[in-house]
C-alpha cells in the first residue's frame, strides 16, 4: 500500500487500432482506495501550463482520501507515440483503457481533458472548454509568430492546411484527420461543472509561463472531495 500524498510513476497498457500494446506512462497516487479518480489533462501548452497545479491537487486530494491517476495521452508528454499519428478517437479509447487499468470509479476533466473523460464514469470537469476555442488560440499564436518574423499568416488560411494536409501549432504536429475531428468536438456532456470563478483569481492557463497556485490548488481540491460525497 502507498504513503498517501506520495506520487509515484506507473504504466498503463493501451491496446493500439491496428492491434497490439502499447505501454504508457502516467503519474498516481494511489493507496488502495474505494474512490479512484481518473484526471483527464489539459491538452497542448494548457497542459504545460497546468501541470503543477494538477499535481499539487492530486496531493491534496490523496490527504482527503482519494487516490488519483494522471495517465499521459498517446503521442502527449512522456508517451512514445507520433502525435501527428493520432486521432481524437484513440484519445477516447485510451482514456477508456486508462480507467479500466486503474479501476478508476470516478473522472476529472481539466480545460480540454473534458472531451475525452469515459462516459461511463460520473465525470467532473474543472473550466471545460471546446475545442474550437483551443484550436483559435493556436491558431492566433501562430499568425502573431509568424507575423514578428515577418510572414503573412491567416487563422483561415492556417485551417486549410490543417485539414487538408495538418499542421504544426504551438510545437504541436496535428495531422489532417486530428484537425477534421478535433475541431468540432466539445466536452462530454451530463458532468458536474466547476468554472474558474468557483476557484478564485485567473486560470494558470492564461498566464505566460507554467506556474503554480496552492491557494487554487486546495480550493480545487475541496470542490472535488464535496462533489464526491454528494
Amino acid at each position: 500500500m502507498e504513503v498517501r500524498g506520495v506520487v509515484t510513476p506507473a504504466s498503463w497498457s493501451y491496446p493500439l487500432p491496428a492491434g497490439g500494446i502499447r505501454e504508457e506512462f502516467a503519474i498516481c497516487c494511489d493507496a488502495s482506495g474505494p474512490v479512484r479518480l481518473l484526471i483527464v489533462p489539459a491538452l497542448f501548452e494548457e497542459g504545460n501550463k497546468l501541470r503543477r497545479l494538477t499535481v499539487r491537487v492530486m496531493r491534496n486530494l490523496a490527504d482527503a482520501g482519494i487516490d488519483t491517476f494522471l495517465p499521459d495521452l498517446p503521442g502527449c508528454n512522456e508517451s512514445l507515440q507520433d502525435l501527428a499519428q493520432q486521432e481524437p478517437a484513440d484519445w477516447l479509447d485510451a482514456a477508456m483503457a486508462a480507467a479500466r487499468h486503474f479501476g478508476a470509479t470516478h473522472t476529472l476533466g481539466i480545460r480540454g481533458g473534458c472531451m475525452f473523460t469515459p462516459r461511463n464514469l460520473p465525470a467532473l470537469h474543472y473550466a471545460p472548454v471546446k475545442a474550437e476555442t483551443i484550436m483559435r488560440q493556436m491558431y492566433r499564436a501562430r499568425v502573431l509568430s509568424a507575423r514578428e518574423a515577418g510572414r503573412d499568416e491567416t487563422r483561415e488560411a492556417l485551417a486549410e492546411i490543417a485539414m487538408t494536409q495538418g499542421i504544426t501549432l504551438s510545437g504541436y504536429s496535428l495531422g489532417a484527420d486530428f484537425c477534421r475531428h478535433f475541431g468540432t468536438m466539445a466536452p462530454t456532456p451530463g458532468a458536474a461543472r466547476i468554472p474558474q470563478e468557483d476557484i478564485g483569481g485567473s486560470g494558470l492557463w492564461l498566464r505566460a509561463e507554467p506556474d503554480d497556485s496552492p491557494a487554487q490548488a486546495a480550493t480545487l481540491a475541496s470542490r472535488i472531495v464535496q462533489a464526491l460525497s454528494q
